[in-house]
């Protein structure tokens, strides 16, 4: 039951209320809610988790002998309110629609004093509460936490960022994760109930067969890539990127953890014998092994490659693993795994070996999964003759074994504990694609689907602390390509950074001028925001922390980077130093604004606008101040010359626009011949001329390069297809730009999954 709050002022995501003086704010800033709006927010902060119905809502905002059209003057106060909460009837974060019936506030709320020590006005924004956990100098830094320093493999969280303090500003989409129990301000406990659930990538693209660690922060999996040095079976952190490769081998499947963290077992499948056998592996990557072995002997005499850890076979005592899927007992003694006609159970800590399931004949038992306490195992017994699979359940020692349920599909996957022990989840093709599936042991006929009914998923696998739940899907998501055109030999285009989303967005590429860095746009963190890498897409990690953020441009010192944001008012101008700091809103006026590049001294920011009726190209100071207006005849996507004399643009943000330019200092608007993009994107600026990709008459995708001296355009490549976005290095020598990555796995995680 929800306490009732002994305070007035309310904190849930980004946001504060102050339900005596009738003011919202967030970040700092005040956001004009009144009247009804306000009214409904009241009642519904004061009944969180509860159904507030129509009616009464009427008799709460309406007088009896009020005479209106309730149902549409509630639904305008209703939408008031979501667009002051940058919320959405479809995908809610704060106010969910029960149709016909009401409404219900689903997140988070923490009640505080309205003492003056924490009263949050405009001069003096809010800063929310971080999760007390290592970040990266650069989000460390957005957070407001000062002299932080890196941490390899630090288990920094992307939606922890959510909390960039910056006022001025209303930023759309802002996605935070909070506790199931926040503090009041006379420090009572009040729970809020269990949070919705949450869907996002839980790893990169090409993950899968996922196991998570003892207390659910941590993952391991199995990756496939393009690049062959990239498979194997890495850990990192649920939702972040900074992963440790454990192996290099492509053959390894099925990690799991041991009980107190420090090992990842898995099987491999030994091509020359054609079986798997079972390998221990250290899960922090041999670190630990490294510092004890420095401790014993000095750093200077120990030869250890960090990339391949100390991998150590189990013997099996002749038992032959038939198939790769294995678990690890809870107490940490055993480990399971599928043999010859049954399931089998490795004793560690006399390496004997023991059957402990029965196979009929033509018939295999896999997938074993132990309880959460140890004591039973479920595990797939497949029938071979046609008939349909079953999930069995048996004791540990192997006594008491009994079917669980008989399966309308083929079960994909090994069938996983539910936290409450009382249920299992499971996938199965029952429905013509794998699907994840959840049965009570007291009702396993009346089981129940997981997640998107129309999309793919198997694997499931389960946190056994923090309500987590882990399934592989496919996706064919954007990826950044790149070309090397330095060399007269034939050119052929690798990956840069796979999977950057798996929607139509992104990625942006964009070099920064000193080529150190690569900047692009990503949803991997579950909302579209810009990420950094160093130069090769290595090490990245999330700059921006706005919900919507787009077209990512360096200044010229490769310090800093101005982008485009979504906000009530329409998209804004923003730019935010890579290194730290909060984002400054360089076009705070209600014109609708996007597409930033800078000046080549860093001065101004160009962007485009509609401000004055028609979309014009504009520019700001990059410290703030009044636009001025710079094209007066259309113009979109503005690109200076590297000498800072002349400015080229799209002449419209339509397919296949016309290249134009302007002198900087001013002068006659005229088109640049020879030069026709596929989209406003997919042309840059380099040193001596620029490049871009059109059609052909051949309807090809052909890189071009239109030489400023000569004044002529030369073929430089084919690419299989258009891409939307076109990159290049200062020299023209790499470019980089999106393609549709191919059909991989991928990783995906529920929070809040009960």
């Amino acid at each position: 039951m929800v306490q009732k709050n002994v305070t007035d002022r309310a904190r849930f995501g980004p946001f504060e209320v102050d339900l005596h003086t009738h003011e919202l704010w967030k970040f700092g800033t005040r956001i004009k809610l009144v009247g009804q709006p306000f009214e409904i927010l009241s009642v519904l902060l004061s009944r969180p988790l509860e159904l507030v119905t129509r009616e009464e809502l009427r008799e709460r905002l309406w007088p009896a002998d009020t005479f209106v059209d309730f149902n549409h003057g509630l639904n305008a106060a209703v939408n008031k309110l979501r667009d002051a909460l940058s919320d959405s009837a479809e995908n809610p974060r704060y106010i969910e629609t029960l149709p016909r019936r009401g409404y219900r506030f689903i997140a988070a709320i923490e009640w505080i004093p309205a003492a003056p020590a924490a009263t949050v006005s405009p001069s003096a924004p809010a800063v929310p509460m971080m999760p007390r956990e290592v970040t990266p100098p650069q989000l460390a830094a957005l957070a407001g936490v000062e002299d932080a320093q890196p941490v390899h493999g630090s288990r920094w969280r992307p939606l922890a960022i959510a909390a960039v303090v910056f006022s001025g500003l209303l930023l759309a989409g802002l996605v935070g994760d909070f506790a199931l129990k926040t503090v009041s301000g006379y420090g009572a406990s009040i729970k809020t109930g269990a949070l919705p659930e949450h869907t996002k990538p839980l790893t990169v693209a090409g993950a899968g067969q996922v196991s998570f660690s003892p207390d659910g922060n941590s993952v391991a999996y199995i990756r496939e890539d393009v690049d062959p040095n990239q498979h194997g079976i890495f850990v990192a952190p649920a939702g972040s990127d900074h992963a440790v490769q454990l192996t290099h081998n492509d053959e390894d499947c099925w990690p799991v953890w041991s009980p107190d963290s420090r090992s990842i077992a898995f099987s491999r499948f030994e091509v020359e014998s054609k079986q798997f056998s079972l390998y221990i592996v250290p899960a922090d990557g041999g670190v630990q092994q490294k510092q004890n072995a420095e401790k014993a002997v000095g750093p200077t005499s120990v030869a250890y490659n960090l990339a391949a850890p100390a991998e150590r076979k189990l013997d099996t005592k002749g038992v032959v693993l038939r198939r790769g899927e294995i678990d690890w007992s809870p107490d940490g003694e055993s480990i399971a795994f599928a043999g010859p006609s049954g399931i089998y159970v490795l004793w560690l800590r006399d390496s004997s070996v023991r059957r402990i399931t029965e196979a009929p004949p033509a018939s295999e038992d896999w997938g074993p999964s132990f309880s959460p306490d140890g004591q039973q195992l479920l595990f797939v017994r497949d029938h071979q003759l046609g008939l349909p699979d079953e999930i069995w359940v048996t004791s540990a020692t192997g006594r008491d074994s009994h079917r669980v349920l008989t399966e309308r599909g083929k079960i994909v996957g090994p069938p996983r504990w539910a936290f409450d022990g009382r249920s299992l989840i499971y996938s199965s093709d029952r429905n013509g694609h794998p699907s994840i599936w959840r049965a009570a042991f007291e009702a396993p006929d009346s089981t129940l689907q997981i997640g998107d009914v129309g999309s793919p998923a198997w694997d499931p696998a389960l946190s056994r602390r923090g309500y987590r739940l882990a399934y592989e899907r496919v996706i064919k998501s954007l990826s950044i390509w790149q070309l090397d055109l330095s060399s007269s030999s034939e050119k052929h285009p690798s990956v840069l950074v796979s999977s950057t989303s798996d929607t139509d967005q992104g990625p942006g590429p964009q070099f920064s001028p000193d080529g150190k860095k690569l900047a692009y746009m990503s949803d991997r963190s579950g909302t579209m925001e810009i990420w950094v890498s160093n130069r090769d897409g290595s090490n990245p990690y999330q700059v921006t922390a706005v919900g919507i953020a787009g077209t990512p441009r360096w200044s010229p010192d490769s310090q800093s980077i101005a982008f485009d944001a979504r906000t009530p008012d329409g998209p804004k101008i923003l730019s935010i130093n890579v290194s730290g700091g909060a984002p400054t809103v360089l076009t705070p006026e209600k014109f609708e604004s996007e597409v930033p590049s800078w000046s080549r001294d860093g001065k101004r920011v160009y962007f485009a606008s509609p401000r004055s009726g028609r979309q014009e190209v504009w520019k700001v100071p990059a410290t703030g101040g009044t636009p001025i207006q710079i094209t007066h005849q259309g113009g979109h996507a503005a690109i200076e010359s590297p000498d800072g004399k002349t400015l080229y643009y799209a002449k419209n943000p339509r397919p296949e626009p016309e290249i134009w330019q302007i002198p900087v200092a001013g002068g006659e608007e005229t088109p640049v011949p020879l030069v026709r993009p596929g989209t406003w994107a997919s042309w840059q600026v380099v040193d001596r001329g620029i490049i871009f990709v059109g059609p052909s008459l051949g309807h090809q995708a052909v890189l071009s390069f239109y030489d400023f001296a000569h004044r002529r355009t030369t073929s430089l490549a084919v690419l299989d297809k258009i891409p939307f976005w076109l990159a290049a290095t200062s020299d023209g020598q790499v470019v980089a730009f999106d393609q549709p990555g191919q059909e991989q796995a991928q990783a995906m995680l529920i929070e809040n999954f009960r």
